[in-house]
């Protein structure tokens, strides 16, 4: 199974390519709170739309760990772009779980199609022939000006039933308003999704708790046979890795130079000051990654993966969250204030980071109780 850092894997190299556009953009798409659409093509071109699609539709059924690595690449450069990709990447999974006819429907021109959404039920859904009406108003949904489709999850009531369903929605059938203002990850474009009284016919949903639980056709590839709880901290995580590495690249190529030039006769930080923090958050960052490393290839066993390393994949996603920006808090702190101007790129990285931690998967509390319910043995 290949390690998060596989130097063959193609995405990975295709990520160095997007990682090197996207900077160049960076500074654009946070005055403009968006991507370039060139760097969206990349995105799209490098397969990150078609990662986990399944072969029969074209797509490649790839790897977490390939994935992670190369998401971690872009991050490095430009978390915004790396969080967007991965996002293409998680929705296109979770389109997988559509009914056969809506995943031909979906893919029908070809695996690459950008799908953006999300899974909070704010929506609301009546039965309505044979399939639903749905309403609903979706905030932060990330590259949704560039999207094709979406997949977004509301109450759907049937006779006396109710439950939380995804829904498939093509580009006409929505409409957005800018509302993304976030002081991090600005060129996410996190607007909002709006549909109105939207018919869905009944292949282009499924219930939430096929997601959750995993419970794909039989035939669908092993990434989709594992819950959504044991991956989706993959997804959100992974971008802080790529800033946390590109802020020590850059605070160590900083460091370095005070390094040769120190004096015992000049004013502030000893040497000593700027080896430690280059150890400290150095091994905070691959501590981190190790826990990253370790989610992909459990998430890469699919169904075969056992309940308490689904919640351990939970929790380890939260926990190298927070030491990753701790890191990256340290380094913007030890940077100077050359390193805290609006100009350099260390300040875009640390209020990204810090932004991206900020999301409810990546939160302690929750995969916390989740990891010590299976840990231990207790009733859920």
């Amino acid at each position: 199974m290949p390690e998060l850092m596989s130097p063959e894997a193609g995405m990975e190299r295709a990520a160095h390519d997007i990682a090197a556009l996207a900077a160049r953009h960076a500074g654009r798409a946070e005055e403009e709170w968006q991507l370039s659409p060139d760097v969206v093509r990349a995105i799209t071109s490098a397969g990150f739309g078609r990662h986990f699609v399944a072969p029969e539709y074209g797509g490649t059924a790839g790897s977490f760990a390939e994935f992670g690595a190369a998401v971690a690449v872009i991050g490095a450069k430009c978390p915004a772009t790396a969080w967007c990709a991965s996002l293409a990447a998680s929705m296109a999974r979770m389109a997988g779980y559509l009914p056969e006819d809506g995943r031909k429907r979906v893919w029908q021109d070809g695996p690459d199609v950008l799908i953006v959404g999300g899974v909070s039920p704010v929506g609301r859904a009546h039965a309505h022939q044979d399939g639903w009406l749905l309403s609903g108003t979706w905030q932060y949904i990330s590259a949704a000006a560039h999207s094709d489709w979406a997949l977004v999850c509301g109450v759907a009531k049937s006779g006396a039933q109710c439950e939380p369903r995804l829904f498939a929605l093509p580009r006409a059938d929505y409409r957005l308003e800018r509302t993304w203002s976030d002081v991090g990850m600005r060129a996410t474009g996190s607007d909002t999704l709006i549909a109105e009284d939207v018919f869905v016919p009944a292949a282009l949903s499924f219930p939430l708790t096929s997601l959750l639980e995993g419970a794909a056709a039989p035939s669908a590839p092993g990434c989709h046979h594992v819950p959504l709880t044991a991956v989706n901290g993959l997804f959100f995580a992974l971008p802080i890795l790529g800033a946390a590495e590109g802020a020590l690249d850059l605070w160590s190529s900083y460091a370095a130079q005070k390094i040769r030039s120190w004096s015992p006769r000049q004013p502030g930080p000893s040497r000593g000051f700027y080896e430690e923090t280059l150890a400290r958050t150095s091994g905070t960052i691959d501590a981190a990654r190790s826990l990253l490393e370790r989610a992909a290839r459990v998430a890469d066993l699919g169904a075969r993966a056992t309940p308490l390393e689904r919640a351990r994949n939970q929790r380890d996603s939260a926990l190298a969250a927070d030491l990753l920006v701790s890191a990256v808090n340290q380094l913007f702190r030890a940077s100077g204030t050359a390193g805290h101007s609006v100009h350099h790129p260390l300040q875009r990285l640390w209020r990204d980071a810090n932004s991206a931690a900020g999301h409810v998967v990546l939160q302690p509390g929750p995969a916390a109780a989740s990891y010590a319910v299976s840990a231990l043995g207790l009733d859920g």
